[in-house]
């Protein structure tokens, strides 16, 4: 075994009206669903996963697509890309819809909540799943929405790019939850990342305005930290793991949100712990 593989996650199923997904669990204290971005659970986003556990919380990890494990090769996600797009859980392309994943995810949240405890659930969405934790707060039981490079719908025409994933009747919910609520959604992005423009980030601003920290990450051209126009996954294939890089700052910040919410009283205790 090395270091990257899951063998220290336990490997469960789930089943909600049929559907059935692998669910990858580590740690204690209130869960947080970690859904992964393509290709899958590569070993950098169960690194992620770990930190989250680090933090006095449950990383649960749903497998739903890619082979568990596998690691991040441009031929693995080429192939993963296309499956996604004919996927009927995933809308790849329409706007103003949710995707149906996020209708089995709600049921996971609502069964680990009642399984780990605590005030509610974190949801840690990445890339195409980044806009599911958004959806997923018509529910209650998710306190802590993180949206990681949220890149669905596919940002090629004005309206895509300002499109946020979720139905008007979902958005509603969410817009409620914040104001009446007091949930608070975090964001994170590089700039020069086309797959998650400027517009949606702007739009999300505009309907949960204090509601949304965005923190947008400066990959343009020179940039300070050297880090490629292209760059894409913030906690994962494109973080670096030194104090003071944008990208570090970004997961303390990430941790930070989910233990303020998940762990209230104890929260700023776990960080604080080697």
């Amino acid at each position: 075994m090395t270091k990257d593989d899951l063998h220290d996650f336990q490997r469960t199923s789930f089943t909600w009206e049929g559907t059935r997904h692998d669910v990858f669990r580590r740690g204690s204290g209130p869960a947080v669903l970690v859904t992964s971005e393509i290709p899958g659970i590569t070993p950098n986003v169960a690194n992620f996963a770990r930190r989250v556990c680090d933090r006095g919380l449950t990383a649960v990890v749903p497998q739903l697509l890619g082979v568990p494990g596998k690691a991040w090769t441009w031929p693995y996600v080429i192939r993963m890309s296309a499956w996604t797009c004919v996927s009927r859980e995933f809308v790849s392309f329409a706007t103003g819809r949710t995707s149906p994943a996020t209708v089995w995810l709600r049921a996971l949240a609502g069964e680990e909540h009642e399984r780990c405890g605590g005030p509610g659930v974190g949801v840690v969405g990445m890339c195409l799943t980044g806009g599911f934790a958004l959806a997923m707060m018509v529910d209650e039981v998710v306190l802590a929405p993180v949206l990681s490079q949220p890149s669905l719908p596919t940002a090629i025409t004005a309206a895509e790019k300002r499109d946020l994933g979720v139905c008007p009747a979902d958005l509603d919910r969410v817009k409620e939850r914040v104001r009446n609520g007091g949930v608070c959604v975090l964001g994170l992005r590089f700039t020069g990342d086309r797959l998650v423009p400027a517009e949606r980030f702007q739009r999300l601003r505009e309907e949960l305005g204090d509601g949304f920290l965005g923190v947008e990450i400066d990959s343009s051209p020179g940039n300070p930290y050297g880090l490629r126009r292209s760059a894409h996954s913030v906690l994962t294939e494109d973080f670096v793991d030194e104090p003071g890089h944008p990208t570090r700052q970004a997961l303390d910040q990430v941790l930070d949100h989910l233990t303020t919410r998940l762990l209230p009283g104890d929260g700023a205790r776990v960080a604080e712990s080697p």
